[in-house]
């Protein structure tokens, strides 16, 4: 039992390894260390599997790490029948083509927001997504979105948690909740980033639950407030064009 209990352990420190690439491509030994909380030498052990097993590969010249080929061979074989991040690409296309400025798709994941997919704007002066951001949910269009259509437990979770900065009140914040629902969409105005702003609208499946967000962003000088409150109704028309195309 005490031998399955460490094998247990160990995996999970693996993993916790391969997800602090989501934050950086090329780290170091120690920064991987600090970011979990483990001592170099065990870290140090961890990363030999992998690098054996080809999920991270070191450079000799720099002594830093990055994702080995082994997870893009693992991502080759992921379903894309039902994935939403491939199922919805050509549309984001569209979209951004159509408003010029970068569009991006998130999912809640705990408390926070996952961008699971990112289409570029074409502009010179962009705002840049990566895919596999994870966010804050309580601040930014997105993430109120997926916050104002979820249910009532994960609301108040977020509400209660001691992640809950002191600076958003959340009486404010319920009653922004309730107009995103009356209107249909969110907008963020420099409210996560300087410089940046957003609009995002609920993307339903056929069940009728929230299956994603779509978001629209790029710098406040172009995207001022009236410009979001523009976007709005075109984004929420083609969040339900996108609905239709997922099942759950």
């Amino acid at each position: 039992m005490e031998d399955r209990k460490l094998t247990v352990r160990a995996v999970e420190r693996a993993l916790d390894i391969l997800m602090c690439f989501t934050r950086g491509s090329d780290l170091a030994l120690t920064e991987i260390a600090g970011e979990i909380g483990l001592h170099k030498s065990t870290v140090h052990r961890l990363l030999t599997t992998l690098e054996e097993k080809g999920f991270v590969t070191r450079d000799q010249a720099t002594e830093k790490y990055r994702l080995g080929l082994k997870v893009w061979e693992l991502s080759a074989h992921l379903s894309q029948n039902d994935d939403p991040a491939t199922l919805l690409l050509p549309q984001m296309e569209r979209l951004r083509d159509r408003l010029g400025e970068t569009v991006s798709l998130y999912l809640r994941n705990g408390t926070d927001r996952l961008r699971i997919q990112a289409v570029q704007s074409n502009q010179a002066i962009r705002r840049v997504a990566p895919i596999g951001a994870r966010l804050p949910l309580y601040v930014g269009a997105s993430s109120k979105v997926l916050v104002a259509y979820a249910d009532d437990s994960v609301i108040q979770s977020l509400l209660e948690g001691p992640d809950w900065p002191t600076a958003i009140d959340k009486t404010a914040y319920v009653a922004q909740l309730q107009e995103i629902r009356r209107i249909g969409y969110a907008t963020s105005y420099e409210e996560r980033e300087p410089g940046a702003a957003a609009v995002s609208a609920p993307i339903f499946g056929r069940s009728g639950k929230i299956a994603a967000a779509l978001s629209v962003s790029g710098p406040v000088s172009r995207l001022s407030p009236l410009t979001l409150q523009e976007f709005g109704p075109i984004l929420i028309d083609a969040a339900k064009d996108m609905g239709m195309m997922i099942n759950s």
